[in-house]
C-alpha cells in the first residue's frame, strides 16, 4: 500500500511540476541576490548617460542597492529598493542624496517603458553656490523644500512635469554691477508646470497668485528668466520710471543644460 502511494505521488507530471517550481524559485532568488555591480558592468556599454553624469561605483543587489554618482562635479548617492511587479508596472523606492540635500520618492517603470517619479525633498541652496553664481542667479539663505514633484518620461520625451515647493524666507543676495546686493524676503512659494516647449517654474509670495518671477526650461536645454516689478517691490528696492507690479523689468536667456534635450 505504501509503495503504491509513493508511486502515485511520484508520477511524471508531479516530478515535472516540482522541477518547474524549483527552477522558478532559483531564478527569483538569483534576481534578488544578483550583485548590482556585476550587472552594471555588463550593461554600462549599452547605457547612454548625459555627459554631466558618471557612475563611479555600484554596490548591493539588484533588489536593494546603491550607486555613487558624479553629477555636474558633485557627489550624489543613489539608493533603491525594488518592489513586487504589478499590473501597473515595477515600483522602485528611490533616494538621491548629496552632502546636504535629499530627494526621495517612488519610481514606477511601466510595461511600455515609461518612467514616472513621485518625490519630495529639500535642497540646501548654499551647496550649489558655484553653479548659481556662474549663471548670475541669486543666493537664498537656508533650504528650499520640495513638497511634491511628479515627472513622467515616455516615448523618449518628457510627458508630464508638475510640482510645488516653498522657501521660508530670509536673506537673498544677488549680483549688482561689480558687487552684490542683499535684502530680506518674505516666505515664497514655487509651482512647476508643463508647457508645449518645456517646463515653467513660477515663483510668488506665499498666499499670492501673481508671480514675482518665472523661469522656463525649454526642451532644447535653454533657460529663460522673467523678473516682474513685483519682485523688486518685495526686495524693497527703488525702481526708476513708471512700472506696474506685473510688468517684466528683467529678462535673461542662456543655456542651462548644454547638449541635453527632453
Amino acid at each position: 500500500m505504501n509503495q503504491a502511494s509513493q508511486r502515485a505521488f511520484l508520477r511524471p507530471g508531479k516530478l515535472i511540476l516540482l522541477l518547474i517550481l524549483g527552477l522558478i524559485t532559483y531564478l527569483v532568488a538569483l534576481l534578488i541576490w544578483i550583485p548590482a555591480g556585476w550587472l552594471w558592468q555588463q550593461a554600462a556599454g549599452y547605457v547612454a548617460l548625459p555627459p554631466q553624469v558618471r557612475v563611479q561605483a555600484v554596490s548591493g543587489t539588484l533588489w536593494n542597492g546603491a550607486a555613487a554618482l558624479r553629477v555636474q562635479g558633485r557627489d550624489v548617492r543613489a539608493d533603491w529598493q525594488l518592489g513586487w511587479p504589478s499590473g501597473a508596472g515595477l515600483p522602485l523606492d528611490l533616494s538621491l542624496e548629496t552632502r546636504s540635500s535629499r530627494l526621495q520618492g517612488e519610481v514606477l517603470v511601466g510595461a511600455d517603458g515609461s518612467v514616472a517619479l513621485d518625490a519630495s525633498g529639500q535642497v540646501h541652496v548654499a551647496e550649489f553656490e558655484d553653479l548659481i553664481r556662474q549663471s548670475g542667479g541669486a543666493m537664498l539663505d537656508g533650504d528650499v523644500i520640495i513638497d511634491r514633484l511628479t515627472v513622467t518620461w515616455a516615448d523618449n520625451r518628457l510627458a508630464q512635469a508638475r510640482g510645488n515647493g516653498h522657501w521660508p524666507g530670509g536673506l537673498v543676495t544677488w549680483p549688482m554691477g561689480t558687487g552684490y546686493q542683499s535684502a530680506s524676503f518674505p516666505a515664497m512659494g514655487a509651482v512647476l508646470s508643463q508647457n508645449p516647449d518645456g517646463v515653467t517654474l513660477a515663483i510668488s509670495q506665499q498666499g499670492q497668485q501673481e508671480p514675482a518671477a518665472e523661469a522656463d526650461v525649454l526642451r532644447s536645454g535653454l533657460l529663460r528668466i522673467r523678473v516682474y516689478k513685483r519682485l523688486i517691490d518685495l526686495a524693497g528696492q527703488p525702481w526708476s520710471g513708471a512700472a506696474n507690479p506685473g510688468d517684466v523689468v528683467f529678462r535673461v536667456e542662456q543655456p542651462l543644460l548644454p547638449g541635453v534635450r527632453f
